[in-house]
Order: structure tokens, then C-alpha cells, then sequence
């Protein structure tokens, strides 16, 4: 038969799992604003009856119930719903970096108002017109000089303007790729201290949440695939043991931490003297930043510049400086190539009106106007070589060629994709490109952001603490304790009923 005290114990286990749910419902509420936190509860188990089957069991009715225990303490987190959730920030991590560089390249350009780059041309070839109009007045040559200075200007302040937007972009890649290289070291710690409480047989649940909010963290960055391994020891069945975290590429995954052997493999960036990204370093493994897979530090690579697989600078802004730069090349070029075929008051030809630019790349910086020019109106060469008269003074001064110079930017210019193009034409795709690219990276960043947050929505739903649930909880299990210890009383009486009121006859 049981022992007398059996009763006794019962009460105890029972009081024992009560105030261990009760201990665990405090827990979700000091932390019911902890960023990353999981709510836990106890799985609470029915302790093995007695007596145990056997050919030697004692002659009782039935198994006597032994009461309850608290086996383990687990996080309420679904694992589908995290997966989801990363995968959904990648998306959100790529297109907000690259709408956020593409807000400000609009924010430069500043079309169509007023103040951007085409309104600046409007102006000086309005000017060009008023000369071929009036083409012996001072005042409107001066003019014309103003307005063409106030065109270098213009492709002088937006050129500088993007790479110093570039420049800024540059140091948040490099920013970023210090932040994983952290994050990957700071999983690795987690992991150890994983590592180190396991074998004992319990479930480090904080470091788990710690260790699911590092990888959340990382996945804005880029995705990653994970690996668990179990502890070794005497780990729970429901133990997660140490995570590995690789980087998946089109040229398959590549390890950037080892959950085995704690190693992490760092990512670098290799880098030319204009800080253009050429290759990207992950430990011993070599990539291509044209085949680095999506998320916030590709955003960044794009936006801020890299060398493609042909050779070639592209990105973002690399694009937007290249075509001012182009546009800037071809415009002094073929200003200076018309303008010298005109006559200027005094009658001489060949007279260029910008200064030659040799090469393409910074031309949008370098368009000054000639000295002669500058310090001689008379120098513009507003007549025609062809046909040139005098104006009574002495002066030649038709104003054909200033007519064909205002006409010039309709006329082909430049031959992107060896399609010709005139200026206009050039910059208004250049525009609208960029344009294009804008509302197509806001759409999706919004998209990406609704889907994410549709997700952590579903995700908080499963694993966020609820302080109406869990007041509700303390109810019931405070309602539990307070029965198993009206238990331990009762028992009381009865014992002490036996030991102090039994055997007491005939005294």
C-alpha cells in the first residue's frame, strides 16, 4: 500500500508545477515589451502512477495517480512563420535601399522644375536666340555668356552633388558589411552559450529569442539558409543545439558561420580607387558583385557603384554620372564645332566658346567658358561664314549662325546604344529612366513592406505576450497552487489525527 505521506507529496508536486507557471506567466509580463521576445510556457506532465508494473508490484486496487511535474519550459514560436518573415525582409531590405538613393538622385536633379538642368538650357538658348535677333548688341551677348556659365554651373553642382551622395552611399555599404560581419560574431557568442547549457539538459530560451532576433537582424542584409546541429550530452528532445548560417549565391551557399566549430567567415569588399566594389570576399569564397544575391548590401553595391562582369562601372548613381558626363562631352564638342564655323564682329572664324574637354569622364565639372569669350563678347560668332554683311560699323553681324546654334540642341547629339539622339532627347530619357526606376523601387519597397508586416503580424499573433492571456493564466494556475496547498492542510488533519488521536483509548 502507499505510504501515509503519499497525499503530502502529491499536494507538494503539485504546488511545485503551479508555482513554476506562475513563475514563467512573470517572466512574459516583465518582458511583454522586450524586443524579440518569445512568450514560454510550462508543459506540464502527469508524474508516473504507482506502482510501476511488475511481477514483485504490491496488492493494491490500481495505480495510485503521483501527482503532476513541470517537465520543460518552451518558447509558443512557429518556425514556418520566421522563415517567412526573413524572406520577406530581404525583399524589404533591397528595395528600401535602393528607393532611398534613388529619392535623393531625384531630390538633385530637381525635374521638371524650374530650377533643374532643362530649364537652365531653356534659358541659354533663349538667350542664343536673342542674339541671332540682335546679333551687334552688347547686352545681349553678355547675356548669352551668363546663361552659358550658368549651364556649366548646373552639370557642375549636379555632378558634385551625386558623388557626394555616392560618397555617402560608399561609406553605409561599408557600414553595413561591418554590421554582418558583428551580427555573424555576435551568433557565434550565442551559439556557445547555447552550447554550454544544453548538454545539461535544459532549454536556454532567451538565448534562443536573443539568438532568432540576430538572425532577423541579418536577414535584411542578405539571405541565409540555416543549419542546426543537436548538443551532445544529456540535451532535451526539444533543444534546438547550434545553428550554421550560409549565404545562398546563384553559384551555390557558402558558410558564414560554422555552428560546429564556431567559425565565422568574414564578408569584405575589394574595392578600386574610385571605391567601385569589384569583388566581393567571404572568407576564402570570391564573388562578383553582379551575382551577389538580393537584400540591403546589394542595394547599397548598386546604388552606390560597382564593376560588372564585363569591366564596366555601373550602379545607381555610377549610371547618373556617366550620362551627365557624356551629355556634358558632346554638348561643349559640338557647341564648340558649330560656333567655330561662325564669324564673330571682327570677323574672325575658328573661335571656340567653351574650353576643350578632352576626355569624357568629368566633363560635367569641367565646362568653363573660353577666355576670349568671357572677356570679349564681340568674340561670339553669331554671323554666318557663308553669308556675312555689315552692320555700318565696320562689323560682321548676320546672326545666321547664332539661328542655327539655338537650333542645335533638336539636332543629333549623342548615340547611345549607337541610336542617334538629340540633347533633349538624351536627357529626357535619362529623366525618365531615372523616374521610372523610382516609382518601380517604391512600389515594391511598399509592397515588400506590406507583405513583411503582414507576416510579423501573423508572427507576433503566435508568439507575442498577451497581458489579458496571462492574466487570465495567473488566475488559473494561482487558483491550482491554492488547491494543492488546501491539499497539504488537509492531509495535516488527517495525520494529526492519527498520530494524536489514535491509540488514546482506556487512558
Amino acid at each position: 500500500m502507499s505510504s501515509t505521506f503519499h497525499g503530502l507529496q502529491v499536494a507538494k508536486r503539485g504546488m511545485d508545477a503551479q508555482q513554476a507557471a506562475l513563475y514563467t506567466i512573470g517572466h512574459n509580463v516583465s518582458n511583454a515589451n522586450t524586443p524579440g521576445y518569445t512568450r514560454q510556457r510550462v508543459s506540464l506532465e502527469t508524474f508516473p502512477a504507482y506502482p510501476a508494473p511488475g511481477m514483485n508490484q504490491t496488492g493494491t486496487a490500481g495505480q495510485i495517480g503521483m501527482g503532476v511535474e513541470a517537465s520543460t519550459v518552451e518558447r509558443i514560436r512557429d518556425t514556418f512563420l520566421d522563415t517567412q518573415y526573413r524572406d520577406e525582409t530581404i525583399k524589404a531590405g533591397y528595395w528600401n535601399a535602393r528607393a532611398g538613393a534613388l529619392e535623393k538622385m531625384e531630390e538633385i536633379m530637381n525635374e521638371p522644375t524650374e530650377d533643374g538642368l532643362s530649364a537652365v538650357f531653356n534659358q541659354f538658348f533663349e538667350s542664343i536666340q536673342d542674339v541671332a535677333s540682335h546679333p551687334s548688341e552688347a547686352g545681349a551677348r553678355s547675356v548669352m555668356i551668363e546663361r552659358a556659365e550658368a549651364v556649366g554651373d548646373t552639370f557642375s553642382y549636379l555632378s558634385t552633388s551625386l558623388k557626394t551622395v555616392q560618397g555617402d552611399l560608399q561609406n553605409e555599404r561599408d557600414v553595413a558589411v561591418t554590421q554582418v560581419n558583428s551580427l555573424l560574431e555576435q551568433i557565434s557568442n550565442v551559439n556557445q552559450q547555447i552550447q554550454n547549457v544544453e548538454p545539461n539538459g535544459y532549454l536556454p530560451n532567451d538565448l534562443y529569442d536573443e539568438r532568432d532576433r540576430l538572425l532577423d537582424e541579418i536577414s535584411k542584409f542578405m539571405p541565409v539558409s540555416l543549419e542546426y546541429t543537436k548538443s551532445s550530452g544529456n540535451a532535451s528532445a526539444t533543444s534546438e543545439g547550434v545553428v550554421t548560417v550560409q549565404l545562398q549565391t546563384s553559384q551555390g551557399a557558402i558558410t558564414l558561420l560554422d555552428g560546429k566549430t564556431h567559425q565565422v567567415n568574414a564578408i569584405s569588399l575589394k574595392t578600386n580607387q574610385d571605391s567601385y566594389v569589384t569583388e566581393i570576399h567571404i572568407g576564402d569564397e570570391i564573388r562578383n558583385p553582379e551575382s551577389f544575391p538580393q537584400g540591403k548590401l546589394k542595394g547599397l553595391i548598386e546604388a552606390s557603384g560597382y564593376i560588372d562582369n564585363s569591366g564596366n562601372k555601373t550602379g545607381v548613381y555610377a549610371s547618373m554620372i556617366d550620362d551627365l558626363d557624356e551629355m556634358a562631352y558632346e554638348f561643349v564638342n559640338w557647341f564648340n564645332d558649330k560656333h567655330q564655323q561662325g564669324v564673330t564682329l571682327d570677323g574672325d572664324t575658328g573661335m571656340s566658346f567653351f574650353n576643350e574637354i578632352s576626355q569624357k569622364e568629368g566633363a560635367a565639372t569641367g565646362i568653363v567658358i573660353a577666355d576670349k569669350i568671357k572677356h570679349n563678347t564681340n568674340n561670339i560668332a553669331a554671323a554666318s561664314s557663308a553669308s556675312s554683311g555689315d552692320d555700318g560699323t565696320g562689323r560682321k553681324g548676320d546672326g545666321k549662325n547664332a539661328q542655327l546654334l539655338s537650333q542645335f540642341r533638336q539636332q543629333v547629339l549623342i548615340n547611345p546604344g549607337n541610336q542617334a539622339v538629340s540633347l533633349d532627347g538624351f536627357y529626357q530619357s535619362v529623366i525618365g529612366q531615372m523616374s521610372v526606376d523610382a516609382q518601380q523601387a517604391n512600389r515594391l519597397k511598399s509592397n515588400s513592406e506590406t507583405l513583411q508586416g503582414a507576416v510579423e503580424q501573423r508572427r507576433q499573433s503566435t508568439s507575442a505576450v498577451s497581458l489579458d492571456e496571462e492574466m487570465t493564466n495567473m488566475i488559473q494556475f494561482q487558483h491550482a497552487y491554492n488547491a494543492s496547498a488546501r491539499m497539504v492542510t488537509m492531509i495535516d488533519e488527517m495525520l494529526d489525527k492519527i498520530v494524536n488521536g489514535l491509540g488514546t483509548g482506556g487512558r
